[in-house]
């Protein structure tokens, strides 16, 4: 279940990037407050739900990939285009520990859904799940006390 746990920040990562890895001249997703819920489905099955508020300048670094405090992620397989994306990379941990994701899902602008499998090791034991997030755009801006930086 620590596991889990632990992998819950990358699959944060993935879903608020997902949608904003292609330049374009009108951003895949709208500037906001943005709910997201994240699953992991397996092994162990874990839910939250987050508030974050994703400003233009927000939308502009995720083009170059999700970093965040626990996970640098990069994703040699970065596909966004007409609503579909497929990502297919590694999230490193600030202690070394890597997760393969191998995602893939549809975003519009003030939506999106992204499933993932990923694959780890644990004591030198390898261990996979899947996982999914499901997230939109509650608005321009979010209460100062739910939105979390």
């Amino acid at each position: 279940m620590r596991v889990m746990k632990q992998l819950a920040p990358v699959l944060a990562a993935i879903a608020l990037a997902a949608p904003v890895a292609v330049a374009a001249a009108e951003p895949p997703i709208h500037p906001g407050c943005w709910e997201s819920t994240n699953e992991v489905l397996s092994p162990f099955h874990t839910t939250s739900t987050t508030r974050r508020f994703i400003s233009a300048a927000d939308v502009d670094r995720f083009l170059t990939g999700p970093i965040n405090h626990h996970y640098t992620c990069v994703y040699p397989t970065h596909e966004v285009a007409n609503g579909h994306l497929v990502m297919k990379g590694v999230c490193t941990d600030n202690k070394g520990r890597k997760v393969d994701i191998d995602s893939h899902g549809a975003y519009t602008a003030d939506s999106f859904h992204v499933e993932a499998n990923i694959a780890t090791k644990v004591l030198g034991l390898p261990l996979s799940g899947r996982a999914r997030t499901d997230a939109r755009r509650i608005g321009d801006s979010c209460p100062a006390t739910e939105a979390s930086r």
